[in-house]
């Protein structure tokens, strides 16, 4: 067992970071605790479960007790990938507090911008959650990793491509997947598992080549690469335009009387470059429920 304490960049809010990762019944989080467990594969393919554990900081003094079995130094980069320690928030604060966004950041300081624990991981979530509402989104993607992914110390993980390339569209069908979706997430991780789409070489891409890439894949359209431009790869700069969750958050935010238009959400977002994420995270961060 290997154990690291890490300091962290203030501002950084570990509780609001938890309390968004409770909402997917898949993390193992404690919130009494102020715990996750995170299911990490490395280089290798060995299912590694790391605890990050809030210690004796503060919003304002972040410090993490990070533990695991093996594979140390792996782990603990991509623990540092996930959470974003190397990222400081305060420039990206130091922005918003001149924008029409200034009252939402100060309400939700601190949050950064947590990524899925893999770029596959995304990708299939992004798949299964398009066009559902959420709770029936998340269920289904319980469904999914439950039949196929995999189980370490209570932890449950995402299968790897190869798995989900080997099923048939049925095996997906009894979860209650709709044909397309099934054919989806099972064509698309056949393509990776076949090496026809490397998802290790994405990071080294820009944000342009990303969208060329895999728009052109059956069932991947502009919102799931922004998706996993922004929880996959944590790019800065992503404003899914057609997320429904951000228009009703703008809506809410600007006591607009309708729906905002296109144009509406490309106006009043202008001045929030280039932290367009950071406004997605905290604009949906204001309509989810019981936020701290």
């Amino acid at each position: 067992m290997w154990k690291e304490t890490v300091s962290v960049t203030p501002p950084y809010h570990f509780d609001r970071v938890l309390k968004r990762l409770s909402l997917d019944p898949l993390n193992a989080v404690d919130l009494t605790e102020r715990s996750v467990k995170v299911p990490v594969r490395s280089g290798a393919g060995e299912l590694c479960i790391v605890t990050v554990r809030a210690a004796e900081g503060t919003a304002s003094e972040p410090v993490f007790l990070v533990s695991g079995e093996t594979n140390r130094q792996e782990m603990m980069e991509r623990i540092r990938e996930i959470f974003q320690w190397g990222k400081s928030l305060q420039a990206v604060h130091d922005h918003f507090s001149k924008t029409n966004l200034s009252a939402l950041f100060e309400e939700h300081a601190g949050t950064p911008l947590v990524l899925e624990y893999s770029v596959y991981n995304c990708l299939m979530k992004c798949i299964i959650h398009q066009q559902l509402n959420l709770s029936f989104a998340f269920t289904l993607t319980e469904r999914f990793v439950h039949a196929f992914g995999e189980q370490k110390d209570g932890v449950w993980c995402y299968p790897q491509p190869e798995t989900v390339a080997a099923l048939d569209y049925q095996d997906l069908r009894e979860l209650q997947f709709s044909m397309r979706k099934a054919e989806y997430a099972i064509d698309t991780s056949r393509l990776i598992a076949d090496g026809t789409l490397n998802l290790s070489k994405l990071p080294f891409l820009s944000d342009e080549d990303i969208m060329k890439k895999l728009i052109t894949i059956r069932g991947i359209g502009p919102w799931t690469v922004q998706n996993v431009l922004m929880f996959g790869l944590g790019r800065p700069n992503l404003f899914p335009l057609a997320d429904i969750g951000l228009q009703k958050a703008v809506k809410r935010r600007f006591g607009l009387a309708e729906k905002p238009s296109k144009e509406m959400m490309l106006d009043v977002s202008r001045e929030w470059e280039p932290y367009l994420s950071y406004a997605s995270l905290y604009l949906w961060r204001s309509i989810e429920s019981s936020s701290p």
